[in-house]
This record gives C-alpha cells, structure tokens and sequence, in this order.
C-alpha cells in the first residue's frame, strides 16, 4: 500500500478515536454510494454529522490538511450525504465537518475540528 494510503487508514483511525473522545458516536466509517464516500458518520447531541477527514505529515513548507478540501470533493460529499438520508429518513439538523489532523515529526497529532462547512 503506498505511503498516503497508509497516511490516511491511520488518520481515519486516529480521527474515530478523538470524535468517540469528544462525544460523537459513530454510526459509520467509510460509507459509500456510487463512487462517493463519506469517511464518518455520526451523532452528536441532535446533529448528524458527515466529517471528511484529512491527514498530513507536518511540512516546512507549510498547509494544512483541511486545505486539501476542494469545492469538487466538498460537493461530492454531499451527494453521498444526500443519498444517506433519503435511505436514513429523520435526521432534521446534519452538519458537514472536516477533521484535520497533522502529524508532527516527534509523533504528537494535531487535530483541527471545523464544524458546519459550506464550500
């Protein structure tokens, strides 16, 4: 598996854990439909939240993970979400989030939660 890939199964790990941490349940990991995919999905009081998650190696050169979210990938994230509720009815208040994760060179994360996007 190249590097990124592996880079990013291990911020998908690390993003569960600090959302479980932080009072989400998760309902699902990598939900998919179409050749769309929603990393997270869960609950969090009375929020549905759909998280995409971006994680990257701390660079000299600076950017942020989260920089990483194009209006393509954000609009392709709702047209999964969209299909999630109309198969999972209900749900009156969701949010679109992205959980950002940087990965310092002495193995501490970073985690930047941005709730409530619209690109």
């Amino acid at each position: 598996m190249a590097s990124h890939n592996e880079l990013g199964k291990e911020g998908e790990e690390m993003a569960a854990r600090w959302l479980k941490k932080n009072g989400f349940e998760l309902l699902h990991r990598n939900w998919r439909h179409s050749y769309h995919e929603i990393d997270i999905i869960a609950t969090k009081g009375k929020f549905l939240h759909f998280v995409e998650v971006k994680a990257r190696k701390a660079s000299p050169f600076g950017g942020h993970p989260e920089d990483s979210v194009t209006k393509k990938k954000f609009k392709n994230l709702q047209k999964a979400a969209d299909e999630f509720l109309f198969l999972h009815p209900g749900h009156q208040w969701i949010s679109y989030d992205i959980l950002s994760i940087t990965l310092q060179r002495n193995g501490d994360a970073e985690y930047f939660f941005i709730e409530d996007v619209f690109l």
